[in-house]
């Protein structure tokens, strides 16, 4: 079998990415960490969530918007909500580079949410709900996930929410969860954040249970 130059395209337009040149959190200085709304910033948010594979599927973070669009529909879907207030999430960036992705945003925008039989409503407030936490690889293990929720609260705190929830699983001390399963954070992680233990749920992520965390935010987050 020819060995493919890494970084090349090669005959059938097949692309072998250069491993060695993707952005990585650097080990040589403390980075600048900075949190930003993905408003008008969809390129940045493709590089996190996006599929770049020509005609590839995947999620773009749609699972809990609105799951019946296209893999076609929904990178125009989220096009349209990087471009208009309030977006649908932040962004992580480390010394410029964006590295992490979370979606937080009022429940209401989440037909999912409006319409599940596992997590249920607590009260009539339209509580803003941080259900995704994505960190591009080479970023990973360095507390993002952290950055990101704190970045979460004051973007929702900014823009007018009362109370704001998460769906975590609940891991032991000692527990590691996957990439995949822990897309929606730890009980941990959340707890590290000021909130509490709201209400268990009957859903499930990676096999693990899920619990609604809630914050009550005050005038001092705002």
């Amino acid at each position: 079998m020819r060995r493919i130059p890494r970084g090349h395209i090669v005959g059938g337009g097949v692309y072998a990415p250069d491993m060695a040149s993707r952005p990585r959190y650097p080990v040589d200085h403390e980075p600048d960490i900075e949190v930003r709304p993905a408003l008008h910033r969809f390129d940045d948010f493709t590089e996190v969530v996006g599929v770049k594979k020509p005609g590839g599927g995947g999620c773009w973070c749609m699972s809990y918007r609105d799951a019946r669009l296209s893999n076609a529909e929904r990178p125009l879907y989220m096009r349209a909500e990087c471009e208009q207030e309030p977006g649908p999430g932040v962004l992580a960036y480390v010394d410029g580079e964006v590295a992490g992705w979370c979606s937080i945003a009022p429940r209401s925008s989440y037909r999912r949410l409006m319409n599940s039989r596992t997590i249920p409503v607590l009260d009539e407030r339209d509580a803003w709900v941080a259900v995704c936490f994505v960190v591009r690889a080479g970023f990973r293990r360095h507390g993002l996930m952290h950055v990101l929720l704190e970045g979460a609260v004051a973007h929702a705190a900014a823009h007018g929410a009362d109370v704001i929830e998460g769906y975590p699983v609940e891991i032991d001390a000692t527990d590691k969860v996957d990439v995949i399963s822990g897309y929606v954070g730890t009980v941990r992680l959340f707890e590290q954040h000021g909130f509490s233990r709201a209400a268990e749920t009957t859903a499930h992520s990676g096999g693990r249970d899920r619990w609604i965390m809630r914050r009550e935010l005050t005038a001092a987050d705002a």
